[in-house]
């Protein structure tokens, strides 16, 4: 007697399971984008671009948007680290383990930068109204803490995302589980990430020249890119995902009586 599963309710045949990581991990680089652009272009821009905030009337509503957003974003990156770690750990698990604890770090460096942020709101509503020196003394330590916010910027999705580069990038240049060209975006714009980001540290750059951008656009391009690939198609056929679908496959054989 041979018993097979039971078609689902729906008609549809469950998503395999590599195909539903790949596309987990896509959907979760896609988050991060769409969490950090439009907080640090629009949500945070009142904060981080006018040094009286502190003292003025304020958009704390749309500040703490912009941090709630940054938090998602760094809970998002965790997230598509923790999904692929099960794949991409077949390849080489000290790299897989790696970028777990990278994108861990950056997501910690990100949350220190989003309380400073939430600070200044919060010295902005119970201290407004001042003036003199308290008002002088208070938009010192406004501006204090938007800086710590830039340093955190700087050092979690700038630096941080040189080591997420480089580690994931080898990993999926090596492994075949996507088209080599998406990698090598992530590992030729590394480097320049990084020195960019030296530079502005060291005070001979800034963010808003041709040397920042030209560092950061390989970067932007490989994680939009992977996003985009592993939502819509998913891994490529390799080694890893071979040994990994024939394990499923056997699982999902019919039961024989």
């Amino acid at each position: 007697m041979t018993t097979t599963d039971s078609t689902p309710a729906s008609g549809r045949a469950p998503m395999d399971p590599l195909r539903r990581t790949a596309f987990i991990a896509g959907v979760m680089y896609l988050i991060t984008f769409a969490g950090s652009i439009p907080a640090r272009f629009y949500f945070l821009d009142p904060v981080l671009n006018d040094p009286g905030y502190i003292v003025g009337s304020g958009a704390d509503t749309r500040v703490l948007v912009g941090g709630l957003l940054d938090i998602v974003t760094a809970l998002a990156g965790i997230a598509s680290a923790v999904v692929l770690f099960r794949v991409v750990k077949r390849h080489n698990e000290t790299l897989a383990l790696g970028l777990v604890t990278s994108r861990l770090l950056e997501a910690a460096i990100m949350a220190v930068g989003v309380v400073s942020l939430f600070a200044v709101v919060t010295l902005r509503q119970d201290l407004s109204g001042v003036a003199g020196a308290e008002e002088a003394a208070l938009t010192t330590v406004g501006a204090a803490l938007v800086a710590a916010y830039e340093w955190t910027f700087l050092l979690g999705p700038g630096v941080m995302a040189v080591v997420n580069a480089l580690l994931l990038g080898t990993l999926m240049y090596r492994s075949g589980l996507v088209p080599r060209v998406i990698p090598l975006m992530g590992l030729i714009g590394a480097p320049l990430l990084l020195t960019s980001n030296v530079a502005t540290m060291l005070g001979v750059n800034d963010a808003t020249t041709v040397w920042s951008l030209v560092g950061v656009a390989p970067i932007f391009f490989w994680e939009l890119s992977l996003g985009i690939w592993l939502t819509v198609m998913g891994f490529r056929p390799s080694h890893i995902t071979a040994g990994m679908t024939a394990s499923v496959d056997r699982d999902a054989e019919p039961s024989r009586m």
